[in-house]
């Protein structure tokens, strides 16, 4: 019961700190570091691209992730995503890690909704090309990471159960 009540207290936590002292940056240098001191966008990137490899897709989770976070950007104006909705996504991203495989398909769709809302966090947060080409920069390097850092005998095939 501790473990979890020390659990929810994180995630209540976690879009506090989520974007520290961003507002008053701007430019490539901002882009670049948003991704690396924002813990929720950290973890989301390093997650998704874990899940990539461990889902065995090559590159195809992570390039479109990239696409459709630039699209999450160039569409901010649209609509605000909340912080929570940014947590829930790398709390996912997590649970997701321990699950079964899902097909390809299933799987870039919810790295793409993912992707979306990311991309719209930082397009609101950090207009401006100059910024997106710092924080898409930034995520690929972290989605890269992500993949390396994935044990790959988690990503074998596991032997189905005897009947």
């Amino acid at each position: 019961m501790k473990t979890y009540c020390a659990f929810a207290i994180l995630l209540i936590a976690l879009p506090a700190a989520a974007h520290p002292g961003h507002v008053d940056m701007a430019g490539f240098a901002a882009g670049v570091l948003h991704p690396l001191t924002g813990i929720d966008h950290l973890l989301g990137m390093l997650g998704i691209g874990m899940w990539s490899r461990r889902q065995g897709q090559p590159m195809a989770m992570p390039l479109a992730f990239l696409a459709l976070m630039a699209l999450g950007a160039a569409l901010q104006a649209l609509w605000n995503v909340p912080d929570w909705l940014i947590a829930a996504s790398v709390v996912l991203t997590g649970a997701l890690l321990c699950a079964a495989r899902l097909r390809p398909a299933a799987a870039l769709a919810v790295a793409g909704a993912f992707a979306l809302m990311h991309g719209q966090a930082h397009g609101h947060e950090l207009p401006g090309l100059s910024s997106a080409a710092g924080y898409l920069l930034a995520s690929a390097a972290l989605l890269l990471a992500g993949r390396a850092l994935m044990p790959a005998f988690l990503c074998r095939p596991r032997a189905a159960a005897p009947a």
